[in-house]
């Protein structure tokens, strides 16, 4: 072995320590990577909501309203820990009933492009309330003179967003009228009641059974 080889090795030793240690350095000061949250649901699998009271879309422009006495969905939710909150819980079936808009006029409301999807976002231990958001929302108006479409950011989207929370202790989930961003299309007649574009909430208080508890660590 020469002088050179020699020196050219033990100079080499000496860059692959240095890079080591550099690295041992970046790995002790690089900043943690924030954690996940992860979710638990129990018994979890198929659950109804039902409203408890009425169910009201609002045109939140003109202030037309349009209410229904009841509403019913199914939806089959994740169980066990360590869960996902995007899809906990997927909404396979909505429907309305006895739904009066102005002037006592009776409407149809069908959902479509289902399942939605039931996402929990954060939690709050003290109150045992999981916030969260409905997404994918799809649905389409229909009466004497009047019919429209309801989605989030465009008519054909299917991205209707609205947020939600649900209780622990009252084991209701609710339909806030805030926080969503569904806006209403393509209307046909409707007298003006309603536009093509206007903002619109939906809102709801449902009983969900069987009792479900959702927490997150």
């Amino acid at each position: 072995m020469t002088m050179t080889t020699w020196n050219w090795k033990r100079a080499g030793s000496g860059l692959i320590a240095g890079a080591a240690a550099a690295l041992l350095i970046g790995v002790s000061v690089a900043p943690a990577l924030a954690a996940v949250p992860t979710w638990s649901v129990h018994p979890g699998g198929k659950a109804t909501a039902k409203a408890v009271g009425k169910t009201v879309l609002l045109d939140t422009k003109t202030g037309t309203s349009l209410s229904c006495s009841s509403s019913t969905a199914k939806i089959t939710l994740k169980k066990g820990h360590h869960l996902s909150g995007t899809g906990i819980g997927l909404i396979t079936t909505i429907g309305f009933t006895n739904c009066i808009g102005p002037a006592n006029i009776k409407f149809t409301v069908k959902s479509s492009h289902l399942p939605w999807k039931l996402n929990a976002v954060s939690y709050n231990k003290k109150t045992g309330v999981t916030t969260g958001t409905i997404t994918g929302i799809h649905s389409t108006l229909s009466g004497p003179d009047c019919s429209a479409v309801v989605d989030g950011t465009g008519a054909t989207k299917n991205n209707g967003l609205v947020s939600v929370t649900y209780s622990n202790k009252t084991h209701k989930l609710t339909v806030l009228a805030k926080g969503g961003n569904l806006h209403i299309y393509e209307v046909s007649g409707c007298f003006g009641l309603i536009n093509s574009g206007d903002g619109s909430t939906y809102s709801a208080v449902n009983a969900v059974s069987p009792a479900q508890t959702i927490t997150s660590p």
